[in-house]
């Protein structure tokens, strides 16, 4: 008997283990539990272990869990939340041998993401030899220590690399869920998914800016004019000197303070922040890709597709076709 009851809905197994955090449970739970087009739910989200029963949490519950690992072999993406009891996977980079059968189910074409430190978990598996990854920033160096053949990127919040996503700290992985309804089914599916969880649909920068530092000197500017301003103009050309005489800096002031604050450059958070006008545009308007790219602040309907392709993998027109309401 399958352990998913809904055709049609994309499936998600969330595989839990002892010393969980329940919060990385609710997540994938509350994103892609609230994914909804037109009143009819997008995915069905189940929990598995690697035995049926009870497992334990870092806080003072449990939580009672009926699927094994059977609903891996169906799930279309898994989802691998961190565990605070550590095993050989945390110690040694070796995988326990029921986890390691669990995994081995996974359909070789699903869709697998880590949330926090869930990526040990997959990378002892060897999911992430040779791909992009991330981990908590404060796990970083034991992380690399570990999986030196993994390419460990500490400073992003999360990394997609082919069918492996893995996401930094915990509230990370909102942003990596929200990636995926996006990636699934467009921006405005994942925004409204995103207001009704009270979060940002996407956040700028990444984990760098969380990582304990010394406080700034008193009166330091911050550049959040600059961005709002920024925003108010995406269609404009809009350069880097512009953006420090918002704040009354030198552009090289500026850039140091944007990318403290932001954990990015300006110039990465500016083209960001273009291609989810574009992606919004290409969602709501019919208006012509000629059109989308000025309005976005492309400047020609050329330059739109480079930075779509390089960014999404596909032609504005391929995702105006599956996103388009």
């Amino acid at each position: 008997m399958s352990v998913f009851h809904h055709p049609g809905r994309h499936r998600v197994a969330v595989l839990v283990r002892h010393g969980l955090l329940p919060v990385e449970l609710g997540i994938p739970h509350r994103v892609f539990g609230s994914a909804r087009s037109g009143g009819r739910p997008l995915y069905e989200v189940v929990t598995c272990t690697t035995e049926s029963g009870e497992v334990r949490t870092e806080a003072d519950v449990t939580v009672n869990v009926a699927n094994g690992p059977e609903a891996l072999a169906e799930a279309d993406t898994v989802v691998v939340p961190s565990e605070h009891e550590s095993d050989e996977t945390w110690t040694a980079g070796r995988l326990p041998g029921p986890l390691a059968d669990a995994l081995a189910v996974i359909r070789p074409d699903a869709r697998i993401a880590s949330i926090c430190t869930g990526s040990f978990t997959l990378a002892a598996a060897g999911l992430l030899d040779g791909r992009r990854a991330t981990t908590h920033w404060d796990s970083a160096e034991r992380f690399r220590r570990l999986f030196p053949r993994v390419r460990l990127e500490p400073d992003v919040l999360y990394t997609e690399d082919g069918r492996v996503l893995t996401s930094a700290g915990v509230a990370s992985g909102f942003d990596l869920c929200l990636h995926m309804v996006r990636r699934d089914f467009g921006v405005a599916v994942a925004n409204r998914v995103a207001r009704r969880s009270v979060v940002p649909p996407h956040r700028d920068g990444g984990q760098a800016q969380y990582i304990e530092r010394p406080v700034p000197a008193p009166g330091a500017a911050a550049t959040v004019r600059a961005r709002e301003w920024a925003l108010a103009r995406l269609h404009e050309p809009l350069t880097l000197r512009q953006l420090a005489d918002c704040e009354a800096m030198s552009v090289r002031t500026f850039t140091r303070r944007f990318r403290e604050e932001v954990g990015t450059s300006p110039q990465r958070w500016l083209l960001h922040q273009r291609l989810e006008r574009a992606r919004d545009l290409l969602e709501r308007s019919d208006g012509s890709i000629d059109r989308v790219a000025a309005d976005a602040g492309f400047g020609s309907a050329a330059s739109l597709r480079m930075h779509f392709q390089a960014s999404l993998g596909v032609s504005p027109s391929a995702y105006r076709r599956t996103f388009a309401g």
